[in-house]
């Protein structure tokens, strides 16, 4: 790919921007023709993924530009149905590239397994059985998929917890919970890690002397980190009215709020996910579990908090994002859906840590976006400038009236459907006119 800065890539057509990113990329004829209303999944390929099937759910399709990360510029695509999502996180990415652009970070594809053992008679003889047996049961482990283990993954370690009784109320006694940690390499881990569990779980009940119940994998996947950082001149900051240094402040205090306030926190860490989900979606990931492990990760210190901070230094603003990643590149639906495979050409993904670096990159860069409006403007003038269209649609505008309309709604600051309605059959009137 030669450049991720697509210079007035929005006010091309839909084919237009197609032939754009076939110029740029490896991206085939038969795959830009994947991308279209009729393009990806079939009916028939649907029923085959889920009981049920109906049909497909179509979702917009878009693309984050001006991305530069660790000295590479990367088009990603991304999907969603909100309208200023992928316009703040091709802005945003804009304004990083005056600071060098994103750094990111990842660490192993290290996963976590956990059997639940209950009824144990005796948790000190218990731990110390099983740490003596760790060897034997990692071999265990591995023995269940060979072709991981000559990939260079596998089971890692084993680590013995124990959890007591949380009150009056808890209906248990003590438990002894063992983690399986397992290097997953480019899969995402659940079904090696979950397979794993249960080949264990009988040589853990019998170790323990209790019996084994739950066997399966955790979502928060504290060791499979990733790390965006960020910094960014206070000339590329200033805005409208606000200087640079102005608007780093803000979003500094912005910041703050959100990490020592859960209300806050959550917002923040939604405007994060925005931009995280809308890629996992287009690279057809699990993003329940990305979701399910991030907001856990929020809590590490006690309380939910920010997972993106920001902070003013004496050259610009500083920031980052650090958050558990469980992405893969191999098994799902990565290997069969059409549009996930176009995604994957169009940006070049090479491995889960480099999907994973995409992911975390637009992560910051929607973050940034959306504390950037908030401190300069408030987050609803942008994001009803984008609005309008719809809005604009909804009233029956079609082809050429849409922009128009839309921009008319924006300019009154009325986005409303009746609104839309009266000042579509007017500028029809005076059209006939």
């Amino acid at each position: 790919m030669t450049t991720s800065r697509l210079q007035g890539f929005h006010k091309l057509s839909v084919m237009e921007r197609r032939q754009v990113v076939m110029a740029h990329t490896d991206l085939t004829e038969a795959q830009s023709l994947s991308l279209g209303a009729n393009g990806g999944l079939s009916d028939e390929q649907a029923d085959k993924m889920v009981e049920n099937a109906l049909g497909v759910l179509a979702m917009p399709f878009g693309l984050c530009v001006n991305l530069h990360i660790n000295g590479r510029d990367r088009l990603v695509p991304m999907s969603i149905e909100e309208p200023s999502v992928v316009a703040a996180a091709s802005h945003a990415a804009k304004l990083f590239r005056a600071g060098g652009g994103v750094q990111v970070e990842t660490e192993p594809s290290l996963m976590l397994g956990q059997v639940q053992l209950l009824d144990v008679p005796n948790v000190a003889a218990a731990r110390t059985s099983i740490t003596a047996a760790s060897e034997r049961l990692l071999a265990l482990a591995d023995a269940c998929d060979p072709v991981l283990v000559s990939l260079g993954g596998g089971a890692r370690a084993l680590e013995v917890r124990v959890l007591e009784p949380r009150g009056e109320g808890d209906p248990l006694g003590t438990m002894v919970v063992v983690h399986l940690v397992v290097d997953v390499q480019d899969a995402m881990g659940a079904n090696a890690v979950n397979t794993m569990c249960e080949r264990l779980a009988p040589e853990l009940a019998a170790l323990s002397g209790g019996r084994s119940r739950l066997r399966i994998l955790s979502n928060l996947a504290d060791r499979r980190l990733v790390r965006a950082r960020v910094s960014i001149p206070f000339d590329a900051l200033a805005r409208g009215q606000h200087s640079g240094r102005e608007v780093a402040a803000g979003i500094e205090e912005a910041s703050v709020f959100a990490e020592r306030d859960p209300y806050r926190a959550a917002t923040h860490n939604k405007g994060i996910m925005n931009g995280v989900d809308a890629v996992l979606i287009a690279f057809g990931q699990d993003w329940r579990a990305v979701e399910a492990g991030a907001h856990a990760y929020a809590c590490k210190d006690g309380h939910y908090g920010a997972l993106a901070t920001w902070r003013m230094t004496e050259q610009g603003l500083h920031g980052l994002l650090v958050m558990p990643m469980a992405v893969g590149t191999v098994g799902g639906v990565v290997r069969v859906h059409p549009t996930v495979a176009a995604a994957r050409t169009i940006a070049g993904v090479e491995s889960a840590a480099d999907l994973g670096s995409l992911v975390a990159a637009v992560g910051l860069a929607q973050n940034f976006g959306a504390l950037r409006a908030l401190s300069a403007e408030g987050i609803q003038q942008g994001h009803m400038r984008l609005h309008a269209r719809n809005v604009a649609v909804q009233a029956g505008a079609v082809g050429a009236e849409i922009d128009p309309l839309a921009e008319a709604l924006a300019k009154a600051g009325r986005v409303q459907l009746e609104v839309a309605r009266e000042l579509l059959a007017l500028a029809r009137s005076e059209d006939k006119g």
